[in-house]
């Protein structure tokens, strides 16, 4: 046997947890732990620029969402980037084992920050947290996700 082909101990394996592998019907980890994931994809489309006046003092941007759920159906949520700041300081609070997987949120700019290559920039990153924290069965289920979507 080569090195290359001799298992490594204790690798990590990927694990399929929509089908039944246990005596009788049973996955234990597989069917409990992903009971609380409910989504199955999550796409920031576009947004939209609030002028808060003629000088764009006060403006903001708020990004519209679009949350597809394992049965169907959709939901469309429309947030402003403090709430995604607000999330993830309230997901790492209430989760300080896996603040490693809490992705940080792509930065700020005091210049560009209505400019569209920046705001895309932003989009591609806000959907990937999104994606990191909806799809991640550990905050799934959460009730600081659950007020972020639903307030």
């Amino acid at each position: 046997m080569s090195v290359e082909s001799a298992p490594i101990p204790d690798a990590i394996t990927l694990q399929d947890n929509e089908h039944d592998d246990g005596p009788n019907g049973s996955n234990i980890y597989g069917r409990d732990r992903n009971r609380a994931c409910w989504a199955k994809s999550v796409q920031i489309r576009d947004y939209v620029l609030v002028n808060g006046s003629a000088t764009n003092i006060g403006a903001f941007v708020v990004w519209n969402i679009r949350v597809e759920t394992l049965n169907g159906s959709y939901m469309n949520i429309r947030k402003r980037y403090s709430e995604f700041d607000d999330l993830r300081q309230r997901l790492v609070q209430t989760f300080p084992n896996f603040e490693a997987a809490v992705p940080v949120l792509p930065p700020k700019s005091v210049i560009s920050k209505f400019r569209p290559r920046f705001l895309e920039k932003r989009r591609a990153g806000l959907q990937y947290f999104l994606n990191c924290i909806l799809l991640n069965p550990e905050f799934s289920g959460s009730p600081v996700l659950k007020e972020f979507l639903f307030s």
